[in-house]
């Protein structure tokens, strides 16, 4: 993990989103660039183009957004050496796919504007297009994340063999940390398994891997997104971890509906991985 990418937006989400990135970036000493994404109206080919937009009036929104650029590195990266920055005049998901092409991006770190973190993921959004696209890790935030720690970490899954490269990734990311891992499988009434065989089927997906610090969890609930929340809260966990499933999302994963009144407090951030 050497290159961390954070698309803001100067909004309170996207300040979590470096708050938690460069926790991260600490842990793994890894490069950090910050992107924004200037969304011209359609027709408009640049900021000086068009009737509605002059070179004097571009000239001074782009010396703002280096403003306040800058004042995203002094105020989150003040101890690091090199911050990298870029603005693109692109739709925030094709900038962000764009430039982490461009860089060879690791990891790209986002705030959440949804209900919930996993609700954003669904409804077809930016995040939701960046999550499904990246063939990187996307982490997900939405919280304030300044006590963050990364003690206890789920990786919550089918535990099928398609996922095998979703956990080496997780585990790639795991190992700058010192970290208890959770591994979490959720059955729901429409999609049942005896815990035996769930336990089975995750000690089969994990035997050849050198864990260490980990423990395997079954839990029943209504629903997937349900049972993950909810063991996370019983569980106090500090971060959960996904696999996605291509242009689906997590609708492959999840396999029901999603509960929009699921409380706040229980929201983590969250970690995804493309199938």
């Amino acid at each position: 993990m050497k290159k961390i990418l954070i698309p803001v937006d100067f909004s309170k989400h996207s300040e979590y989103a470096c708050v938690l990135a460069a926790k991260i970036a600490k842990k793994s000493n890894s490069e950090v660039h910050i992107i924004h994404m200037v969304e011209l109206p359609s027709g408009i080919i640049d900021m000086g183009a068009g009737s509605n937009f002059s070179i004097p009036e571009s000239m001074l929104y782009l010396r703002k957004v280096r403003e306040k650029l800058f004042d995203i590195k002094n105020n989150y990266f003040p101890d690091f050496d090199d911050i990298q920055h870029a603005i693109r005049f692109q739709n925030p998901f094709e900038g962000i796919r764009d430039y982490s092409k461009k860089i060879g991006a690791d990891l790209i770190v986002m705030g959440s504007k949804g209900q919930t973190a996993l609700e954003e993921i669904f409804i077809g959004s930016n995040t939701e297009k960046t999550v499904i696209s990246m063939d990187i890790p996307v982490l997900i935030t939405k919280k304030d994340n300044d006590n963050f720690k990364f003690k206890k970490l789920v990786f919550a899954s089918t535990f099928e063999k398609d996922e095998a490269d979703a956990f080496e990734g997780f585990l790639s990311f795991v190992e700058n940390f010192k970290s208890k891992i959770y591994l979490l499988k959720i059955n729901t009434p429409q999609n049942f398994e005896n815990t035996s065989d769930s336990k089975k089927k995750i000690e089969d997906f994990i035997k050849d891997y050198n864990l260490d610090n980990y423990s395997i969890n079954i839990y029943n609930d209504k629903s997937v997104e349900e049972g993950i929340l909810n063991f996370s809260k019983e569980k106090d966990i500090d971060l959960i971890s996904l696999a996605t499933h291509g242009r689906t999302g997590l609708s492959r994963f999840f396999n029901g509906s999603i509960s929009l009144n699921l409380s706040k407090n229980v929201l983590k951030p969250v970690l995804t991985f493309k199938v």
